[in-house]
């Protein structure tokens, strides 16, 4: 018997099938991950660059758990799936403006020498975050080691990112074991966010063991509980990627002629200058040097389109997490939050 199927039907089930393989895909191959077929290398590595013992690291890998929900999460990250208007409700909001503002007042003391030591503005520092833990109220309640083996044994996606993504997660596992020995801590108690960022700040574990600062010098750099050391640390990682001190961030572009696409939303260091940008059709609302470097940003705004120029530090924002839409989450936060603190302080 022949069956035929109109077009909508066979997308549907083409669909369904495709969500059917991820579901198979996304089971993990074994529950001990201690037993998973690429855990011997992972132990091999441990043990032979880092000088743990075997069984250690093995009993470590056995308690790890499979989280089926840190898959869903990252598939799905807000910064994909939601336009620039949306986006922006979660994180420029007036009550993450308000705390920020006495996040700022409580800790100005800190801001104040980061802001001079490190060069980095403090508007910036307070920002981010604001937005990576609403000011500590949200670290992340997932075991990191659950996170991170997870991501790293059990993850599959269907694009060319698919081997990047899980040597990643493979190199924050590492790092996480080393922290733990750093830090005289048990990695199985470590809690952090679904993807295995920790802390005020969200550092994962290679940024935390290499941006991380103690910045009260209690002997510790504790980004978990302390926000002098996780103001230090924030400014510590943006000026160790390029943050330049008193520089703008972002502008608004006019369109006077329908522009080019070259370089849209491309999150890459910016190479274009004002004046090359200008003739394809991005006219900066602010005054710039025609020499400085920037690219063109698009987002689906509330009423339409919005087209901004992303400049030098705009492109050091991203570095954090390189999403367009976090960049500028993280940008208009600290305007708003600047300017209320400067209204309340005659210092600002």
């Amino acid at each position: 018997m022949k069956i035929s199927l109109n077009k909508q039907t066979a997308t549907h089930l083409a669909r369904r099938y495709l969500l059917l393989a991820a579901a198979v895909l996304a089971t993990p191959s074994i529950a001990d991950y201690s037993k998973h077929p690429e855990a011997a290398d992972f132990i091999k590595t441990m043990v032979t660059d880092h000088r743990f013992e075997p069984e250690q690291v093995t009993q470590w890998l056995s308690a790890a758990k499979y989280q089926e929900s840190i898959v869903k999460a990252m598939s799905r990250p807000a910064e994909k799936a939601k336009p620039w208007h949306e986006y922006r409700k979660i994180f420029v909001t007036e009550v993450r403006t308000s705390r920020g503002l006495d996040f700022w007042h409580e800790n100005k003391t800190t801001l104040n020498r980061a802001a001079r030591e490190f060069g980095v503005d403090p508007a910036i520092v307070v920002s981010i975050i604001g937005i990576e833990t609403n000011y500590g109220r949200n670290t992340g309640s997932y075991k990191v080691i659950d996170a991170l083996t997870t991501l790293a044994f059990d993850y599959y996606t269907y694009t060319e990112k698919r081997q990047s993504r899980k040597s990643f997660f493979t190199i924050q596992l590492e790092n996480l074991l080393l922290l733990a020995r750093e830090q005289n801590k048990d990695p199985l108690t470590l809690k952090g966010s679904y993807a295995g960022a920790m802390g005020w700040g969200q550092f994962m574990p290679n940024s935390y063991r290499d941006y991380a600062v103690d910045y009260d010098g209690d002997g510790f750099a504790d980004i978990w509980n302390n926000p002098t050391d996780a103001i230090g640390s924030v400014a510590n990682y943006f000026t160790k990627h390029g943050w330049k001190t008193d520089q703008p961030v972002a502008t608004r572009a006019y369109i006077d002629v329908t522009p080019s696409k070259e370089g849209l939303n491309n999150m890459t260091r910016p190479t274009s200058t004002i004046a090359e940008l200008a003739a394809l059709g991005y006219n900066p609302v602010e005054k710039y040097a025609s020499d400085s470097k920037a690219f063109p940003l698009r987002f689906v705004g509330k009423y339409g389109e919005e087209y901004w120029l992303g400049l030098h530090n705009f492109y050091v924002i991203g570095r954090y997490n390189p999403r367009t839409k976090y960049a500028m989450a993280v940008y208009q936060l600290s305007e708003l939050i600047r300017n209320q603190f400067c209204d309340s302080d005659q210092d600002c």
